[in-house]
């Protein structure tokens, strides 16, 4: 496979429990009682509950790459859009997404392909060594650790599909996608795969998170493994966000009343252990507490585990600014004003507006959000309009947006008419959701051009859907290795 996958079988396990214990095996990631083995080999690997879960928390730790969900992959996808203005021109910190000029060798393209991969194989390597030796774990927690090693691996598989494959709704998925790998690899064997199709890999994603939903548990014992552990409400918030990238939107609202079955505010979860709902104040959820029942699924950081300089989004964003919040995007937009409680995550600089979303000071150790409740009710009152709900629709959005400015009123013909009601929900999105890794997927699954965008300094062209770097280009490890890419 690709060089990130050419290891052998001992250095493989070695390095999964590695990894692995130093991510959230308990509430406190400085805390772990699970001592570091390095030379237990791969027919041992499974023989202890320790060992599994190690390797259990080296699935996590992957999927945490700096260029995947330990921050750097929100950056790129934010920076398809119009709404950050880019200022020092440096690769290294997402200029080449933000120009749409990245080639099959940029390093951004190479670290996210083999992030993502190596997620999706530790996964693997997990589900498979569990089916093998049964009885060391129990049989109900070796089914949530199979539940929670396809919900990472289904996570990892749609960053895949959303950056290098063509949008779903161009052709219903007929389009070539990535390779579709759900065999546990630890050599270099199989490295030719030809790719499967769109709809295929999002088949396939589908089918993990179902089954990662009948699996896994309803909740933790502690708050913060409700935020940073797959639970049942994470399987189910994720598909939400899978099918609203189909158009598929049915789907969506079947999903999300599970998690929002009332009809109207506070929209708080009744049916499963852990009750999500909208905290009162969103700067709380990226300051004193991370860990809120709105926080369905965060990446977490801590003092012997984080990302420094140039890996951490904290330190591109809010210590070395090197992006400000274009004026004319949404931050300028009439739906966004400035009694806002979300503007309170901008920073005033030199007369520009600055985002600090991410504001915690290095080692920078604030978590990284993947999905939170505020989104599926968005998800959720997008697909309610697209289905002529447009009383329903207008709840949710109103519920997410006055959390933030409770006096502001959507005009009447707003919320009366779908196009202009999806509209205000696009730049809600944009306001919400800003710099968590949306406004390019939304761009992309709506099929609506890349904008341009720019100062005097630099500037970038739009990119329309026709156009070859409308998507991500393949990662050149994958194209050396693989012959039938």
């Amino acid at each position: 496979m690709k060089t990130y996958f050419k290891l052998y079988k001992k250095l493989v396990v070695a390095l999964l429990l590695l990894s692995g214990i130093a991510f959230t095996s308990c509430e406190n990631n400085e805390d772990l009682n699970i001592a570091p083995e390095t030379t237990v080999s791969d027919k041992d690997i499974f023989k202890t509950p320790a060992r599994i879960e190690g390797l259990v928390n080296g699935i996590y730790k992957a999927f945490k790459g700096a260029s995947l969900y330990g921050g750097r992959f929100l950056l790129y996808q934010d920076q398809r859009g119009e709404d950050f203005i880019n200022i020092t021109a440096n690769n290294f910190t997402g200029y080449e997404s933000w120009n749409n000029s990245y080639s099959s060798g940029s390093n951004d393209i190479n670290n996210l392909w083999g992030s993502a991969y190596s997620a999706i194989n530790n996964a693997n390597i997990l589900i498979e060594g569990l089916a093998i030796n049964q009885g060391v774990i129990t049989e109900e927690k070796a089914k949530q650790y199979i539940g929670e090693a396809k919900l990472v691996r289904a996570l990892s598989y749609y960053s895949l599909i959303i950056s290098y494959g063509q949008p779903y709704n161009k052709d219903a998925g007929a389009s070539k996608g990535v390779p579709l790998r759900l065999k546990a690899e630890t050599g270099a064997a199989n490295n030719n795969l030809a790719r499967s199709s769109v709809a295929e890999i999002y088949k396939q994603i589908l089918k993990d998170l179902d089954e990662a939903e009948a699996a896994l548990p309803q909740s933790y014992a502690t708050a913060d493994l409700n935020t940073t552990r797959a639970h049942v409400s994470t399987a189910i918030a994720l598909k939400t966000r899978v099918y609203l990238t189909m158009n598929n939107w049915t789907k969506v609202i079947e999903e999300a009343v599970k998690l929002a079955p009332q009809a109207q505010a506070p929209f708080s979860t009744t049916a499963s252990d852990v009750k999500h709902t909208l905290q009162p104040d969103i700067t709380v959820l990226f300051s004193s507490n991370y860990a809120t029942v709105e926080s369905i699924f965060s990446i977490p950081m801590s003092s012997l585990d984080s990302y420094t300089g140039q890996s951490s989004i904290a330190y591109i964003y809010n210590t070395n600014l090197e992006y400000y919040l274009n004026p004319t995007g949404i931050l300028g937009d009439a739906q966004w004003r400035t009694t806002d409680k979300r503007r309170d995550l901008t920073r005033t600089v030199s007369g520009k507006q600055y985002f600090k979303k991410y504001a915690k000071p290095s080692p920078f150790l604030d978590y990284i959000p993947v999905i939170r409740y505020s989104e599926v009710l968005l998800n959720y009152a997008e697909a309610a309009a697209k289905t002529g709900n447009l009383a329903l629709s207008a709840n949710l959005l109103k519920a997410v947006h006055q959390r933030s400015d409770a006096s502001y009123a959507f005009a009447p013909t707003v919320l009366s008419d779908p196009n202009q009601l999806i509209d205000a929900i696009l730049k809600e999105r944009r306001i919400e959701l800003l710099g968590e890794g949306f406004r390019g997927p939304d761009l992309l699954r709506n099929l609506q051009t890349l904008p341009a965008k720019g100062d005097s300094k630099l500037q970038t062209p739009a990119v329309t859907p026709s156009d070859a770097n409308y998507i991500f280009p393949p990662a050149n490890t994958e194209l050396a290795t693989n012959k039938l890419y």
